[in-house]
């Protein structure tokens, strides 16, 4: 693989760098699959969001995805969102990569996406289940789904 694996959090996150991120990511969305919705969401300079991406050696971004640290409840969990490739970098396993590089940082807890529904068979490959009822956004079916909490191994007993 000639493309590397970066991570940052998103206070680390250089303008250029957030430009390309943010770039890809209205290709895809707003472009290639015309959703008019607000891409800056307010979300991609949270202290608690993670920014993973893919770039070749040249620097182009080819891959992202957005991971963000929510506390409902109180309880930590996780959501991945705005995962995404570049239409000509496809079929590659970018992806993959790139989510299984966000749940080894899940590690343990729960975590969330609202998959695009004919994605829903790849997301249960890395453990996810449906979590709800299918609805519908921007026009694009969608359906919520969870990777559940491991629990956590017994402990031994004392003597």
């Amino acid at each position: 693989m000639t493309e590397t694996l970066r991570r940052s959090w998103s206070k680390d996150l250089d303008a250029a760098t957030l430009y390309e991120l943010l770039k890809l990511r209205v290709e895809v969305f707003v472009v290639e699959q015309a959703c008019p919705y607000p891409e800056l969401d307010g979300r991609d300079l949270l202290a608690e969001t993670r920014h993973f991406w893919l770039e070749t050696p040249d620097g182009e971004v080819i891959c992202t995805l957005r991971l963000m640290e929510e506390h409902a409840g109180g309880e930590k969990a996780f959501r991945i969102g705005r995962l995404c490739t570049k239409r000509s970098a496809r079929g590659q396993g970018h992806t993959t990569r790139l989510l299984r590089a966000a749940l080894a940082e899940v590690g343990d807890y729960p975590c969330r996406i609202d998959a695009q529904t004919y994605l829903a068979d790849m997301y249960a490959q890395h453990g996810f289940v449906r979590d709800g009822d299918d609805f519908v956004d921007d026009g694009i079916p969608h359906v919520p789904m969870l990777k559940p909490a491991r629990p956590l191994p017994p402990q031994a007993e004392l003597p």
